[in-house]
């Protein structure tokens, strides 16, 4: 690849097994090659579908071809695990797997661990005979969160650790440290894990919201057919959380909420969620190669974890202070005709499902970033600008979409080696600098940029609209209705 001399990061003492082979998978296994040392002889994978063996075969890494579930994760995962001397490290990219389950088993073996994802047994995203606020992230969060109170420290498992959630989380950070430098506010940089420091620098620094704003230009080199769901990153994933209910950190500068919003009755009540589909819902925002934009408003882990994060709370535990939080995504076009098609049949998928890889597409970047709005700077984008052609050029299987991923799986797995006795952790609660130091070479130009538009700006005036005039950066201004 371009660069000649890798860094190695650590090593990794015991076996890895690595649940899922799909497009992540299959990014993420060169850069642990590249990166850490271990016996290839005690790595296997596990996937249902022997789609990608090949690459296995030819790298001579164990594979066992299984679908994960209740019933056998103990009995396969086991063994595996307990192989040998040192510290196993389990790698869990798949779906349908539980995460938390997986976490747990994985922890009382003393095995390190990290996910992308809190993600649920076969059922949950479309079980029709739950409520909608149980099909929600926050309550697929919630099982983690408790997971964590009743086994608190031991061994280091990372949850939620890929581009986003995950990597947004240490560019929220870096922004806010860049933003209240431009502010010149006198302050001291928080500890990495100060959640109460953080949480009152960004009060500080008068931020009302964040947008997870991102922009995939990315294009394929022939045309999508019908009745075929194309995407640059797992179909089934991108499907399954489109179809829950659009979600949302709720910040307390919020004036208005829509008439279809519902809040959360249990745990810290940081969310709200629509009882319409997140990829159904759409949202303004900006991104700096389109500018202004329409995103979809898909659910996400780090919407939930972001906005508790930075909660500032009084002495009686009263949120004084909360920003609002979700994600503004503009998927690859093809994946915008994709999720049209599906919505017009009534939000049944397509019978053929395909991620497009390196090889399938012609350009295009994926602009990934966090917009920090409502300050006396109006707002500031930062983030990663990654382009196809840098991905092929650092690393085999990658898209650029990909890589933001995978790149954040090794990050997150070299924090866990250098903190093994953490416990379980989410990304805001982990070193946002040397994570960042390890992923930035793999991110393409990562920079910040301030703009003066909202939300309010370039509307064209030819019809009423219900509009908050005085504050641009009001959700009821932000959402489209």
């Amino acid at each position: 690849m371009a660069k000649a001399n890798w860094p190695i990061h650590g090593e990794i003492t015991g076996p890895i097994v690595m649940i899922g082979f799909g497009s992540i998978g299959r990014g993420t296994l060169p850069l642990i090659e590249r990166h850490f040392k271990f016996d290839k002889s005690r790595m296997v994978v596990i996937d249902p579908s022997d789609a990608n063996k090949k690459i296995l075969d030819q790298k001579g890494i164990r594979f066992i071809q299984e679908a994960i579930t209740p019933d056998n994760y103990q009995s396969i995962l086991q063994p595996l695990l307990s192989e040998g001397e040192g510290q196993a490290f389990c790698v869990n990219l798949s779906v349908d797997t539980s995460s938390v389950d997986i976490m747990r088993f994985c922890r009382e073996m003393d095995a390190l661990y990290i996910d992308t994802v809190v993600e649920p047994w076969p059922g949950f995203y479309f079980d029709e005979k739950t409520d909608n606020a149980a099909r929600t992230n926050y309550a697929l969060r919630e099982t983690a969160r408790a997971e964590k109170k009743k086994n608190p420290g031991g061994a280091t498992a990372v949850s939620c650790c890929g581009a986003n959630p995950g990597m947004v989380s240490w560019f929220v950070k870096q922004a806010l440290v860049d933003l209240a430098r431009e502010l010149e506010l006198d302050f001291t940089e928080p500890a990495f894990d100060d959640r109460d420091g953080w949480a009152k620098l960004m009060k500080k620094t008068g931020v009302k919201g964040i947008h997870i704003a991102e922009r995939d230009t990315q294009r394929a080199k022939k045309p999508k057919p019908l009745d075929v769901f194309w995407n640059t990153w797992s179909v089934e994933g991108f499907i399954s959380e489109g179809l829950q209910p659009a979600e949302l950190g709720w910040g307390t500068h919020e004036k208005w909420m829509p008439k279809n919003a519902r809040k959360q009755e249990k745990g810290n009540k940081s969310a709200i969620f629509l009882e319409q589909p997140g990829a159904n819902t759409r949202v303004r925002s900006w991104c700096p190669t389109p500018g202004p934009q329409y995103g979809l408003l898909v659910t996400h882990n780090e919407s939930i974890s972001i906005a508790d994060f930075f909660t500032v709370r009084d002495k009686k535990g009263k949120v004084s202070y909360r920003p609002t939080c979700h994600y503004a995504y503009h998927p690859a076009n093809d994946a915008v005709l994709s999720l049209d098609e599906m919505f017009g049949a009534a939000g049944k998928p397509q019978p053929v499902q395909h991620v497009l890889d390196e090889s399938e597409l012609v350009d295009g970047i994926d602009e990934l970033g966090v917009l920090l709005y409502g300050h006396k700077k109006n707002a500031y984008w930062f983030g990663s600008q990654l382009s196809l052609a840098e991905a092929r050029k650092l690393a085999p299987y990658q898209n650029a979409t990909g890589l933001q991923v995978s790149s954040a799986v090794l990050a997150g797995m070299v924090w866990a080696l250098e903190n093994p006795t953490a416990g379980i952790v989410e990304t805001d609660e982990m070193d946002y600098r040397r994570c960042l130091e390890i992923q930035l070479p793999y991110l393409g130009p990562v920079k910040g940029y301030y703009t003066d538009w909202t939300p309010l700006t370039g509307r064209p005036g030819f019809f009423r609209e219900d509009l908050d005039t005085k504050d641009p950066w009001q959700f009821r201004n932000i959402l489209v209705r």
